[in-house]
């Protein structure tokens, strides 16, 4: 089953935990210095907020799924749908391990659909991101670029945790 996914850049992550927190009378699931996430099921959503130093407002909207199959069902759909597909396997952000796929919509809103693996320790892995020119979580979608093959001169270091 899938959810929705909003990513909002804050000036202030506690006041912004405050509010939404009321506003959904429920905690965080996740909440980190920079960070909180709240899994909701009604409305069905991911929901998160960051203080990364972006611009405050949309970062991203996305779609979560549970599977492997399911992402690239999702995929199939974002190749119909036109525009620039770009897949980032076992990216580190947000404080999880998940398989991405990134796209934009005709406005350039980008959308994020992933399948998360697990947890992670730190908020992303790092400035080398494969596929994303070292702009892991919410990339310039325009500017990225497929990962290089195994054995083709990756981009990150052996045991990065990057890919």
């Amino acid at each position: 089953m899938s959810r929705f996914h909003v990513h909002l850049n804050v000036a202030d992550l506690d006041a912004s935990i405050r509010f939404y927190t009321e506003l959904f009378a429920t905690q965080p699931t996740v909440r980190k210095p920079d960070y909180a996430k709240w899994m909701l099921d009604a409305p069905r959503v991911n929901f998160a907020i960051s203080n990364t130093g972006r611009a405050p407002g949309i970062d991203h909207l996305g779609i979560q799924v549970d599977s492997s199959e399911e992402l690239t069902g999702l995929g199939q759909r974002l190749d119909a749908a036109g525009g620039t597909v770009v897949p980032e396997d076992a990216a580190i952000c947000c404080y999880a391990r998940s398989d991405k796929l990134w796209t934009e919509d005709p406005q350039g809103t980008r959308w994020e659909t992933f399948h998360t693996m697990g947890e992670a320790t730190t908020y992303y892995a790092g400035d080398s991101a494969c596929a994303t020119d070292g702009a892991a979580c919410t990339p310039d979608v325009a500017k990225m670029q497929p990962a290089p093959a195994a054995g083709e001169g990756a981009c990150c270091a052996p045991a990065s945790a990057c890919c």
